[in-house]
């Protein structure tokens, strides 16, 4: 089993043909999947940077927290987020140097037990043995 990542997550809802959303940036197809989901329409601004936040991996999704503790699945392949929840800005995503690396040294566990943080990640969970 693979890494869950946001391309595999954030697909259009069955009434529309299955590529209708690939000529939008990796990011921007979250924001269209939460817009299906709630009816609403949500504004974003290319200009607005939220800061930068580091991706993990939870339950084997790569997951990135914003500050308002909502969470996304996200991709290497277009590190940044926008929150629908708060609309806080663009958040740069930080990603491992070796993605694949990371993801194959999880290869094999339980979908419970894939989890990773990096460990300059400021939110990281403290393992105290």
């Amino acid at each position: 089993m693979t890494i869950l990542r946001a391309e595999a997550f954030y697909l259009p809802p069955p009434y529309l043909a299955a590529d209708a959303w690939d000529q939008e940036p990796l990011a921007m197809r979250a924001i269209r999947w939460y817009e299906e989901r709630a009816g609403r329409r949500i504004a974003t601004n290319p200009a607005s940077a939220a800061g930068t936040v580091y991706a993990q991996i939870n339950h084997g999704r790569w997951v990135a927290n914003c500050s308002c503790m909502s969470a996304q699945v996200v991709t290497p392949a277009d590190p940044r987020m926008w929150c629908p929840e708060c609309g806080t800005g663009w958040w740069q995503i930080v990603f491992p140097a070796n993605v694949t690396a990371v993801e194959q040294s999880l290869a094999g566990l339980p979908v419970a037990e894939q989890n990773w943080w990096a460990e300059d990640d400021p939110v990281r969970p403290a393992l105290e043995v």
